[in-house]
């Protein structure tokens, strides 16, 4: 299993990097929207389609996000795009985790696929639009959901329920508890803090979306970063909730030994729009 998930992590940076530090922003473009399209074939299996169906759900997203490429929406600001997906996602998550699966197997199938493609495509135009703006923005998005995971997972290792004799969501993912997400809180912040410092020492020619946020206010930044990590763990807890709706254990088996590519991506589906929202509102 490590030797599986070393080779797919390898295999899967030689693809990633060399787009993403490509001058232009397209090859990177066109590397994520391959596997956020399979992101929606996943999603329509675990939502009941059968194999047909889920293939031309993975298309749609293709011609829609081709469609919103092809008008220029990668290089315009769209403010009530960004306010409408992170108000959408909080309120959306808040009502299904509470739910739980059975509140979600009652909304109809259409509807339930209707969502996650429209989750998925604005998930990669956030992710192309952030490549749009600069390495170093994306790059800040993406590290701020792998540290909140990283310092999490060492957080609730290191006090288990020391403090807090309950864990976050026992029914829909029982390794998470209250100590790994404050873990996580906390080690975004100080990563931010640090970043910051880089960005100023260096004088970075684009701004990293902590930098972006610091011109608004010291207050402003750490109430930004503590709802972000708190949306990226609903991220990750929704789609668990959604696998186990499913009877499933991992989204597909795409990338032996991660799981599909909706494990990977899960925490980073609501991070993305809300990065762009607080940094661009």
């Amino acid at each position: 299993m490590l030797k599986q998930r070393i080779t797919t992590a390898l295999v899967l940076l030689a693809l990633l990097l060399p787009a993403l530090f490509y001058p232009r922003f397209e090859a990177f473009a066109a590397i994520t929207l391959l596997l956020i399209a399979a992101g929606a074939w996943e999603w329509g299996r675990l939502n009941g389609l059968p194999q047909a169906a889920a293939l031309a759900l993975g298309a749609a997203c293709v011609l829609l996000c081709g469609l919103a490429w092809a008008v220029g929406l990668l290089e315009s600001a769209l403010p009530l795009l960004w306010l409408c997906t992170g108000s959408a996602w909080v309120l959306a998550s808040a009502w299904l985790l509470h739910a739980g699966a059975p509140g979600w197997l009652r909304l109809p199938r259409a509807l339930r696929c209707l969502v996650g493609l429209c989750a998925l495509c604005v998930a990669w135009l956030a992710v192309a639009q952030a490549r749009v703006l600069g390495i170093n923005f994306l790059l800040s998005v993406l590290l701020l959901v792998w540290m909140a995971d990283i310092a999490a997972y060492f957080a609730g290792r290191a006090f288990g329920t020391r403090f807090i004799q309950r864990k976050l969501a026992p029914s829909i993912s029982p390794g998470k508890s209250w100590e790994g997400v404050v873990g996580g809180m906390l080690g975004v912040l100080l990563m931010a803090a640090v970043w910051v410092w880089a960005d100023a020492a260096l004088q970075a020619s684009v701004p990293s979306f902590y930098t972006r946020l610091v011109t608004k206010g010291w207050a402003y930044t750490g109430l930004a970063l503590v709802f972000m990590v708190a949306m990226s763990v609903a991220g990750d807890l929704v789609e668990s909730l959604i696998k186990r709706a499913a009877g499933a254990k991992d989204s597909s088996g795409l990338l032996p030994g991660h799981g599909g590519v909706l494990d990977r991506v899960d925490a980073l589906l609501p991070a993305l729009p809300l990065a762009l929202m607080l940094s661009i509102l």
